[in-house]
């Protein structure tokens, strides 16, 4: 049975994340798009996502995530960028720097682009290039943060982190120093997409957690004042659920590549969602009536531990997307909690610690990224 409570007094998103494409260049292990990627040629038009910005500024969004996979390659995105700083969004790209070059830049910051986040896999070029399955990916990315400092953008350096480079944790702080970044963010994998899929080969150990934890904290205490440097905790290795997107339908919202609107970037795995599209529903309809947005809304849908802990209204029983992955229920307390039932599917995993000899990554098949303007879309290796 599906509980529907509308948004708490009234609540409005303040923040979108426009995934433009699904094509990337790049075939990161850790992933959390779906494993079922919409094709280039279900994507949202110019038009579309024109309206779609139009729609989110009169919602009350300020600020958007221009992101993909890799939103470089749609070859609107100028206008894109024109569309949101028209409608008063602050824009902020998300990209991996593969294509980024001074004139795409210029006709960008012209269009109104305000800031860059870079991803960057490892503070090794050979290292970053293996993970990121993309030869001289690392020097594409040395570039184009060159180039946004030079355009005089804020840019944070975003570091998804793992077995294969939580060891490396101080190279890569330092690197965001050599590249000049304002922000630098240390975000352990969340295991879903493309990371439940891999997540034997990426499970770190709890030691290497802690020394990387320490290193963080050594760092920050230098870095005051400088650069940003935040940590996002692990889910598996705490013991305490982290609230997924601020609460479920409470202050964001994404837009996948076809059009299809989500609570959070994850929740298209939900195969009973019945999540809606901006095809053919407005947005504020989106946000204040559809049962996708209404399912874990607020705390009255919550049964078992969650129900009557007092952290309900802090954490709001968690990640609804891990509950599902892990237990087959999204309904379910997230068994990272340790109040969970199902606490024992993760501490099996992370008492044990990861395998001596992890299995090689599972990658989106090299070459599947068709180029813009064609149907099809990646899949994954030995599909």
């Amino acid at each position: 049975m599906t509980t529907h409570q509308a948004p708490v007094n009234g609540a409005r998103p303040w923040a979108l994340l426009a995934e433009l494409t699904h094509a990337c260049p790049l075939h990161c292990p850790y992933c959390s798009n779906p494993l079922e990627l919409a094709r280039r040629s279900t994507e949202l038009s110019t038009g579309q996502w024109t309206d779609v910005l139009r729609q989110a500024a009169a919602l009350g969004v300020v600020h958007t995530h221009l992101s993909g996979g890799e939103p470089l390659l749609r070859p609107d995105l100028e206008r894109i960028v024109a569309a949101a700083e028209a409608a008063g969004i602050y824009t902020q790209l998300v990209t991996s720097g593969t294509g980024l070059d001074e004139a795409r830049l210029g006709a960008l910051c012209a269009a109104g682009l305000r800031s860059v986040q870079l991803s960057v896999q490892h503070a090794d070029a050979k290292a970053n290039d293996r993970i990121a399955g993309r030869p001289s990916s690392f020097a594409a990315k040395e570039r184009a943060a060159a180039l946004v400092r030079r355009a005089g953008l804020p840019l944070g350096l975003n570091v998804v982190l793992h077995r294969d480079n939580l060891d490396a944790v101080d190279d890569l702080i330092e690197l965001g120093e050599a590249w000049g970044v304002d922000r630098i963010e240390l975000a352990n994998t969340q295991f879903y997409g493309w990371g439940l899929l891999n997540r034997a080969a990426l499970l770190p150990t709890r030691d290497q957690l802690a020394r990387a934890r320490e290193t963080v904290e050594r760092r920050r205490e230098r870095l005051a004042g400088r650069i940003d440097l935040v940590w996002v905790v692990p889910d598996y290795f705490d013991g305490v659920a982290k609230p997924c997107m601020g609460g479920w339908g409470a202050v964001s919202l994404t837009v996948a590549p076809d059009g299809t609107v989500l609570p959070c970037p994850a929740a298209a795995s939900l195969p009973d969602l019945d999540a809606p599209n901006v095809r053919d529903r407005p947005l504020d309809w989106i946000w204040e009536h559809s049962p996708a947005f209404n399912r874990f809304r607020g705390t009255g849908w919550m049964s078992g531990p969650c129900g009557g802990c007092p952290r309900r209204e802090e954490d709001f029983g968690g990640c609804r997307c891990q509950a599902y992955a892990l237990t087959g229920d999204a309904a379910r307390t997230d068994p990272a909690c340790a109040l969970s039932p199902d606490h024992h599917l993760i501490r099996s995993l992370t008492d044990t610690g990861p395998v001596q000899e992890p299995p090689p990554y599972v990658y989106r098949r090299p070459g599947a990224v068709p180029e813009p303007g064609h149907g099809g879309s990646p899949e994954p290796a030995g599909r």
